[in-house]
């Protein structure tokens, strides 16, 4: 029995770890407390095991949790009384190397915009669905949407058009 539930989780692991760590990127900006924040995140999963309906359902509950968990830790005392990490960041490694620099332009957009754009361009989701997931409106989504997506054109200029086919 205890192979089966192991064997469950590593399953589950595997299929969104990717996606967890992803947005504690996106919100950390530091690899080391992404991988921090997506651990806390599969043991809070781990010590609470909550039931999924389908697919979906799991894959917004771990996107929620790894949201929560990066804004907890960006919070938290510790991180607000440290040094300067820009040597860090200046060495980041992103799992999207052909788009380096529009994710780092996604990583200076402000935090309401980061989690939406995020879903939206590399998740696939769509506004209703991270409404769902955000617990805010659709309208509300479409407008960070269209905020994110000003600010892009400002920083990226005319690669703005290319990377997300509108104006």
């Amino acid at each position: 029995m205890l192979d089966t539930r192991r064997d469950g989780f590593l399953a589950l692991y595997q299929r969104n770890i990717g996606r967890v760590y992803q947005i504690c990127r996106l919100h950390l900006k530091n690899a080391a407390d992404a991988e921090d924040a997506a651990q806390t995140v599969f043991l809070n999963y781990w010590k609470t095991k909550p039931e999924f309906r389908d697919e979906e359902h799991e894959k917004a509950w771990f996107i929620v949790a790894a949201r929560n968990q990066s804004r907890d830790m960006l919070r938290a005392w510790w991180r607000c009384h440290r040094a300067d990490n820009s040597e860090l960041e200046k060495a980041a490694h992103w799992d999207f190397p052909e788009d380096g620099e529009l994710m780092k332009s996604l990583l200076a957009l402000p935090a309401r915009c980061k989690d939406v754009m995020y879903l939206y361009y590399y998740e696939g989701y769509s506004s209703k669905e991270i409404a769902d997931m955000l617990q805010c409106t659709d309208s509300a989504v479409r407008s960070q949407l269209c905020e994110g997506r000003k600010k892009l054109k400002l920083t990226l200029g005319g690669e703005y058009e290319a990377v997300t086919g509108s104006v």
